[in-house]
């Protein structure tokens, strides 16, 4: 089991910047893909950014692509997204997930665990 906890979300001006983290708990955490959807009311989940088990693999949504940066550190158990110039369309509930598998992380498909969320708010 691995268990997610989001944080770093807030309310922010048109063309600031925010970096959400997830910390994940349990020993494994470097064998997990990670990756970042958002969800907005009434609408489906999407995917926003990825990131594969060594960082050797990096994936990113089109809308958020020059703007958003995914990383990890696996000593602190913990995968970052560091959004900026970031868009009223940006807004959002953020959330973590973890996937054992290489595969379709683009996709809900591709994880087992998820994280509760986190709500980014970007005013025009």
């Amino acid at each position: 089991q691995v268990q997610l906890v989001e944080s770093g979300g807030g309310l922010v001006q048109a063309g600031g910047s925010l970096r959400l983290s997830c910390a994940a708990s349990g020993r494994t955490f470097r064998s997990y893909a990670m990756g970042w959807f958002r969800q907005v009311p009434g609408k489906e989940r999407v995917f926003v950014a990825a990131i594969n088990w060594s960082g050797g693999g990096i994936y990113y949504a089109d809308s958020v692509k020059g703007r958003f940066t995914i990383s990890r550190d696996n000593a602190k158990n913990t995968v970052y997204l560091q959004m900026n110039s970031l868009k009223p369309e940006d807004t959002a509930v953020y959330y973590c997930a973890a996937g054992r598998g290489t595969l379709r992380l683009a996709t809900e498909t591709g994880y087992d665990f998820w994280g509760q969320g986190t709500q980014v708010t970007v005013s025009s």
